[in-house]
């Protein structure tokens, strides 16, 4: 008999059990004694089922001493009846005798019982949590049953797919129920008096042999139940509101960022001081020119008594031919003006006659076609593509957004406190649990919560709302309207906050695990997880209209998006009547004041 061998004077407690004082898994050898079986220590043999129990028979029989041929004692030895169930008596499943130094049958007395539960009905408890476990009616999935339950229910889900393939392996049946109101006590709440409700508290008081719901891998749920190795891992993320930027007023300098504004804006100042100065100083060369050559005409007409009023007016023509096209930018605000209108594309009303203002100007051209096109490509990518939204998408910027956090139950806030990341610390400074659900979702809705769960989950309450909302829509109820016209989209952090193991529960110390951890691996290795998940989630994500796909069926263009031209107007008129008003005023207050005014020549 190989194993591991305890004496049954460590069974003599429950406390013994809790503390694992025991190892429940080990092959234990004991000696038949009534006071094992009492109806308080029924649970340890449901534990602990690789036992076998010696019980003495043949030294006495009666009062009457035995010959010294059947002095010789006999040994009869049986085990608990696992896997089927004990009730209020316990029998004892008889295997084998001892007797003359060797066995009757020879069976195997350490037999494998959890391989082959021959049947057995082992109770499950569930409730709905996507995408382990989804209620349903009996007849084929329906979204509808998502939103609300019709009629006998039933359970899908990925595991509960990954039951019925443990339930195949090990043949047993699973009996699937509900915990007393698992609608909102779900995973369950520790109590006053130290126990627990919902689901855990069905496993921790033995009603329950397996729990699905999406359990967690963490030192929470350990200590109070067993869990399997954890056949999948998921995403924890946060559904956040999100808010479309009303921006359509600054379309016009939408197309480049304040940076290049800047550029755009010095280097058209500089453009006009350059223009301005190569005016002057080709008006000045010009104009020296024209007064060298006139002084000496004047000396020869001087020096020969000539009296020339026709060549006179030849050289003020020529120096007024000169100039023609230089008073575009002999002044500094016309310069500028100029510079500015070449950058819009319009032309000037004269050519400049200067060769160097001339060069600067083709160059100048060239600069303004380039800035123009980078200009209209980027104003049209703007027109044409959506608004853009604000979304929280990591952990650092739902850190800075002032809107709150929570999720269901202590151990995630208790998560996020613990964690070794300031923004996790943050978190959960700032954590609320909640345990409606459908409270936090409308509170996601109006922009002021964010709501911490699985990634698959989040994608159901998301779709979930897009039904509620499709048919609040459809019905004729104002008020419900107007109170849904402030909520904003849901959207899903696309940062995730931790990759969690996900894994099944079972029973303290039960022994069902070892071959469930066995199954489990053949199922993780041969990818019926990945499978299942996507079946499961596949009718979700296909109602999933997520907005950027409800954008790409609307028209691009619309009347809000050319906010922007009738702001530019009204600054434009808004500019104009100012100046307007100043100039009236100059004229009223300094101009009508001056002793030179005079009414009868107000040209002058």
């Amino acid at each position: 008999m190989e194993g591991k061998y305890h004496d049954s004077s460590s069974l003599e407690t429950e406390n013994s059990y809790r503390h694992k004082v025991l190892d429940t898994r080990a092959k234990f050898i004991l000696l038949h004694d009534h006071r094992l079986f009492h109806s308080h220590l029924h649970y340890l043999w449901k534990k602990i089922v690789n036992v076998i129990f010696l019980c003495e028979h043949g030294r006495h029989h009666g009062s009457v001493l035995l010959s010294h041929q059947n002095m010789r004692p006999w040994y009869d030895i049986s085990t608990v009846p696992f896997p089927s169930p004990i009730h209020n008596t316990f029998i004892l499943h008889r295997l084998d005798t001892w007797h003359q130094g060797r066995f009757h049958s020879g069976i195997d007395l350490f037999r494998e019982k959890t391989l082959d539960l021959r049947g057995q009905q082992l109770r499950v408890v569930t409730f709905q949590h996507l995408p382990a476990s989804i209620k349903m009616a009996n007849p084929p999935f329906r979204m509808d049953s998502l939103v609300e339950g019709i009629g006998p229910t039933s359970f899908e889900g990925l595991e509960i797919e990954v039951l019925r393939t443990l339930a195949t392996a090990m043949n047993f049946h699973p009996d699937l129920y509900e915990a007393q109101n698992a609608d909102v006590e779900r995973w369950g709440r520790k109590q006053l008096n130290g126990s627990y409700s919902g689901l855990l508290g069905e496993v921790m008081n033995g009603e329950a042999d397996i729990a699905l719901g999406n359990l967690y891998y963490t030192p929470h749920y350990l200590e109070l139940m067993d869990l399997t190795i954890p056949y999948n891992t998921e995403c924890l993320t946060f559904l956040t509101p999100e808010s479309l930027t009303d921006n359509s007023w600054m379309t016009l300098i939408l197309p480049f960022k304040p940076v290049m504004w800047a550029a755009v804006l010095v280097v058209l100042i500089l453009a006009g001081f350059v223009f301005y100065a190569l005016a002057n100083y080709c008006n000045h060369i010009v104009s020296t020119a024209i007064n060298f050559k006139t002084n000496n005409i004047i000396k020869v007409q001087n020096r020969h008594k000539i009296n020339d009023s026709k060549g006179d007016i030849h050289f003020q023509n020529e120096a007024k031919e000169a100039g023609e096209g230089l008073y575009l930018f002999s002044e500094l605000e016309n310069g500028i003006l100029y510079t500015y209108g070449m950058l819009l594309l319009i032309s000037l009303p004269k050519f400049p006659s200067g060769w160097s203002l001339r060069i600067l100007t083709g160059w100048w051209w060239m600069y303004c076609i380039l800035l123009v096109v980078a200009y209209r490509a980027s104003m049209t990518a703007i027109l044409a593509n959506p608004a853009p939204r604000v979304t929280i998408d990591t952990l650092d910027q739902l850190v800075d957004n002032h809107i709150t956090c929570g999720g269901w139950g202590e151990e995630v806030k208790e998560f996020f406190l613990t964690s070794l990341d300031t923004s996790g610390q943050k978190i959960g400074q700032k954590f609320e649990v909640i345990y409606d659900m459908d409270l936090a979702v409308e509170r996601v809705a109006k922009g002021e919560f964010a709501y911490y769960e699985n990634i698959h989950f989040l994608q159901y309450l998301r779709v979930r709302r897009q039904l509620a909302m499709k048919d609040t829509k459809t019905k004729t109820d104002v008020n419900k309207q107007q109170d849904s016209e402030g909520d904003t989209n849901l959207h899903i952090m696309h940062d995730c906050v931790i990759h969690m193991p996900v894994s099944i529960g079972l029973q303290k110390n039960s022994p069902l695990k070892p071959h469930m951890d066995r199954f489990l691996r053949h199922i993780i290795e041969a990818g019926l997880v990945k499978k299942w998940l996507k079946d499961v989630m596949l009718s979700i994500m296909s109602m999933d209209n997520a907005p950027e796909e409800e954008d790409g069926n609307k028209p691009l263009m619309n009347l809000h998006k050319l906010y922007g031209a009738f702001v530019a107007l009204g600054m434009g008129y808004l500019i104009s009547i100012c100046t307007l008003i100043g100039e009236k005023i100059h004229w009223e207050c300094v101009v009508k004041k001056s002793t030179m005014y005079d009414k009868y020549a107000v040209d002058i």
